[in-house]
């Protein structure tokens, strides 16, 4: 099993104990390709959630650019809305899980088919 197969288990793990997802691996799978590099990265890996900065970068570079969402206040509730599905408390909140989270809030699967 190569490194990005184990993310992508660590991924699915995280979605069923920490969110109560149960993951669609197809999709997980597309959704981690689609992060490139970054899921290597210790840092670029995770969102840090506390800070506004990071936040705003995931509303314009994912879900703008990447989805194709019109901005509005939509966007920000529903980056908190998965950030509390997830857990607040959780330090580690992996990049992929979190835009994997948010493609099937905005049922935007097909982005990525």
């Amino acid at each position: 099993m190569g490194k990005r197969d184990e993310l992508i288990a660590k991924y699915a793990e995280d979605l069923k104990n920490k969110c109560g997802v149960e993951p669609d691996m197809d999709l997980l799978t597309k959704v981690t390709i689609g992060c490139g590099p970054s899921i290597y990265n210790a840092d670029a890996s995770t969102v840090a959630a506390s800070q506004e900065a990071e936040l705003e970068t995931v509303k314009a570079n994912f879900l703008i650019k990447k989805l194709g969402l019109e901005d509005g206040p939509a966007l920000m509730e529903a980056i908190n809305s998965v950030l509390d599905t997830y857990g607040r408390s959780e330090r580690s909140k992996y990049r992929a899980v979190v835009y994997y989270l948010l493609t099937k809030h905005f049922g935007k699967e097909a982005v990525y088919s």
